[in-house]
């Protein structure tokens, strides 16, 4: 899943959801952190990247194994990372504390829930 997200949106919440109880932390630093819930999950996280090659490519790729995984940052990796099953975009909404979700591709494209 690729987040497209605005600075300020962490996506604790969603990793939560899927059962991983405990720290759930940015990987900004660490690139990457595999979650154990009731499914795994990945969080990655691609700001720093300007691309993804294929010896960084191999790195990432184990994070894909049987695990719903996050993407933040996708663009870095477009042609390189597995196609997204859909794509999530966060913002923040025009009321205090709203957040606003937008679910595209394998999901309905006019989808839109604001919290």
């Amino acid at each position: 899943m690729g987040i497209r997200n605005q600075i300020g949106q962490a996506l604790d919440d969603a990793v939560r959801a899927l059962g991983v109880e405990g720290a759930v932390t940015s990987p900004t630093y660490t690139i990457g952190h595999r979650y154990k819930g009731r499914v795994d999950v990945s969080h990655l996280d691609l700001f720093r990247f300007r691309g993804v090659s294929a010896a960084e490519w191999g790195d990432l790729e184990p994070y894909f194994d049987d695990a719903v995984v996050f993407v933040e940052w996708p663009e870095a990796g477009e042609g390189v990372l597995p196609k997204p099953r859909a794509e999530v975009r966060l913002e923040h909404g025009d009321e205090e504390g709203q957040r606003l979700v937008t679910i595209r591709d394998d999901a309905d494209p006019g989808l839109r829930h604001g919290d």
